[in-house]
């Protein structure tokens, strides 16, 4: 069967990360997405490189691997927004349309005639998902906003690294743009719903999702302990701010993550390492002693750690039923067993690159399974296509427009 999302056709006039993420989200769901990009030089991040996806001879083309992460499955059309037939085009585009991403600044669309209260007039049906740095509100609307800013702003570097006090001690941005990346998914759970309102009540509206906002909501348990005691958590490192032990120990040749989320957890980890004094232990035998007394339970176990290979504890933890892991980098993560078996690596034909290696999408559907059928298009591929197939252009109109500078 057809994706859950097949019967959808979304606009994405988004660019980089946030809005493109939203985009992808919702081809791998199976509906059509046509990705609208400014001539000549399209979406930022096709520039962000190297790397740049391979041809068949192993030599870089001009695709870089960043675009590719965020935009399987769509469709490429080439738009000068700045020209008046070029705002027709996509006004025409949004009448036939059920969603419409973008992350311009707050009002800039407006200018061209392309903003909610325009679309809406053309469309009601029409779902407009606005992404920006900082909302359609507030003081800080017109500023523009960057993952790594609102990773700053909004608290996350201020919990992540090392204490001040040790090596490497510091803030530290998350490996990935997380704010952009979740700010994409919030955005894709909106529009989801969006659509399901649509369905009762014939209308869409009008959605704003803001990278601080999402940077703040996801603050999670570390928010609610700052609410619940006023104290602003800090950083610990890869130790977890309520459970103890829930962190990497240093075995004799490498790390090996424990996560004991509970108190039966760590008495069965106290068998497996021999240790089922420190389980009756009173400052250790339940989660909130272990976590008053962190310092001192870290520093036995982690002398205890050091007495086995990696291999030798998380051969035991898992017969034992602990939850335990390394820590891979990429390449070991792409050759564990269980990613092979999920399927997370896929391979899909590109025009310029061959084969190229992709990320599979990690829904899940029993009775609509997604398909990746199309790679990140390269700049413009699909214009003529939507143009004949959505517009009713003709070879003529289309050609003049390519001379005029339109498309």
């Amino acid at each position: 069967m057809a994706g859950p999302l097949s019967h959808i056709r979304a606009l994405d006039l988004s660019r980089v990360l946030a809005g493109p993420w939203c985009g992808q989200n919702l081809a791998d769901l199976g509906a059509e997405v046509i990705k609208i990009e400014r001539p000549e030089k399209g979406d930022d991040s096709r520039a962000f490189g190297p790397p740049w996806l391979k041809d068949g001879s192993g030599r870089d083309t001009k695709e870089s691997a960043y675009f590719a992460s965020a935009n399987r499955g769509k469709k490429s059309v080439t738009v000068n927004l700045a020209r008046t037939e070029g705002q027709r085009i996509v006004r025409e585009l949004a009448r036939q349309a059920d969603v419409l991403i973008e992350n311009y600044k707050v009002g800039d669309l407006a200018r061209y005639g392309l903003g909610y209260d325009d679309l809406r007039q053309l469309n009601p049906r029409l779902v407009y998902a606005s992404v920006t740095g900082f909302g359609q509100t507030g003081p800080y609307r017109e500023r523009p906003g960057y993952d790594f800013m609102i990773q700053g702003m909004g608290g996350v570097m201020s919990i992540t690294g090392e204490r001040d006090d040790r090596p490497g001690g510091g803030p530290q941005r998350v490996g990935i743009p997380i704010a952009d990346i979740m700010t994409g998914m919030y955005a894709t759970i909106a529009i989801c719903a969006a659509l399901a309102h649509r369905e009762r009540s014939g209308t869409g509206q009008h959605l704003d999702l803001a990278l601080l906002d999402t940077q703040v909501g996801i603050l999670a348990n570390q928010g609610m302990n700052y609410l619940a005691t006023g104290v602003p958590p800090g950083r610990i490192g890869n130790a977890h701010p309520n459970i103890v032990p829930y962190q990497p120990f240093k075995a004799r040749d490498g790390d090996v993550i424990l996560a004991c989320g509970n108190d039966n957890l760590f008495n069965k980890f106290c068998e497996v390492a021999g240790c089922q004094h420190l389980a009756r232990d009173a400052r250790f035998a339940t989660n909130s002693r272990r976590v008053e007394n962190r310092e001192a339970i870290t520093s036995l176990l982690a002398e205890i750690f050091a007495r086995r290979t990696t291999q030798e504890w998380c051969d035991a933890l898992e017969a034992a039923g602990v939850p335990n892991g390394p820590i891979n980098n990429l390449k070991q993560v792409f050759e564990e067993p269980q990613v092979i078996a999920r399927g997370m690596k896929i391979e899909l034909e590109h025009s310029l690159a061959g084969k190229v290696p992709l990320i599979a999408s990690p829904m899940k559907f029993s009775g609509t399974p997604l398909e990746h059928k199309a790679p990140p298009p390269t700049l413009g591929q699909h214009t003529d296509e939507v143009l004949r197939g959505l517009l009713r252009m003709d070879d003529a109109a289309i050609a003049k427009l390519r001379a005029d500078g339109v498309i």
